[in-house]
């Protein structure tokens, strides 16, 4: 995984390189602060990072940090504290009928891709999966996902154009209840988080799934293109507001110079990352591992 996470962090590592070697090499406790600022804030690591130069520079001060030179590991430690470490990210909640899983996200932050990536790795671990297009309002969106289910081999359950998402679900546990399938993944409608309507929809989503399948959906996993950086922040507490959600996916990974934005969410919000996207093939898909995540963020070799 690491040479894939150090692949697509490229555009962030080229912006934090002068940086970063400056925490390594010979240089001043006020340099290596200044260098620190610009690892910081180059990266989008937000608002955390002022109180991460206040800490550095108390560190110094009483001697906890001895040099310049151990900047470097302190930073690393202190940031692996930020992020939750997923661990498995989608254990089966059922012993049996199927894992329910509810994919959310705005419009073009990756979501339908996700769903893609996700459906190929759950199918690489040995498991049968069932999708739903809940995005009834959007023809493309369904268009996009049926042709990533024909590619995969998984059947697709779709409404009526402009239909009650709320009915696909229900559809949806039907069909994944009588093939018995692992995994019922459903992509809702990615609709912009400020709209009212999101949470009445998503709830409604969420009680037609307990009704069929108790306990379901199991997993509510919101996905977030790297590349808006704080503003991901943002759609995670407003979508929170709307589902209960249990995870983060972080797309787009490689298109970004803002890869703080992992730290900032795990942050802000003490959801964990459980997937990054690193590109656009099914297999560009990684579960998220906070130290070696860290580890390619900050090592001064490219």
């Amino acid at each position: 995984m690491l040479g894939k996470i150090r692949s697509g962090l490229g555009r962030t590592r080229n912006r934090i390189q002068h940086a970063v070697r400056q925490l390594s090499g010979d240089t001043t406790v006020p340099e290596a602060l200044e260098a620190l600022e610009e690892i910081l804030y180059t990266a989008d690591v937000g608002p955390y990072s002022q109180e991460l130069l206040e800490k550095a520079e108390t560190a110094f001060a009483d001697g906890t940090l001895l040099n310049p030179q151990a900047l470097q590991t302190w930073l690393q430690n202190e940031l692996e504290v930020v992020v939750l470490d997923p661990g498995d990210p989608l254990l089966r909640k059922q012993e049996a009928g199927p894992t329910v899983i509810l994919m959310t996200g705005v419009n073009g932050s990756g979501k339908t891709t996700s769903v893609a990536k996700l459906v190929f790795w759950l199918q690489s671990r040995g498991q049968s999966v069932l999708v739903a297009a809940g995005d009834t309002f959007r023809a493309a969106a369904v268009e996009q996902l049926s042709t990533w289910c024909e590619r995969l081999n998984v059947p697709l359950i779709q409404g009526e154009k402009n239909g009650d998402p709320a009915a696909v679900a229900h559809d949806a546990a039907v069909a994944a209840l009588s093939q018995n399938v692992d995994f019922l993944v459903f992509d809702t409608a990615g609709r912009l988080h400020t709209q009212k309507n999101l949470m009445a929809e998503l709830d409604k989503i969420s009680r037609v799934f307990n009704r069929k399948i108790p306990g379901a959906p199991h997993h509510s996993l919101l996905v977030l293109d790297a590349t808006t950086g704080q503003n991901a922040v943002r759609q995670a507490k407003l979508f929170g507001e709307c589902v209960p959600l249990t995870g983060v996916v972080l797309s787009k990974l490689d298109g970004t110079a803002k890869g703080g934005a992992v730290l900032a969410v795990g942050r802000e919000t003490r959801l964990p990352v459980l997937f990054v996207g690193l590109g656009e093939g099914v297999n560009d898909w990684e579960i998220f591992q906070p130290k070696e995540f860290i580890q390619a963020l900050l090592s001064p070799r490219s």
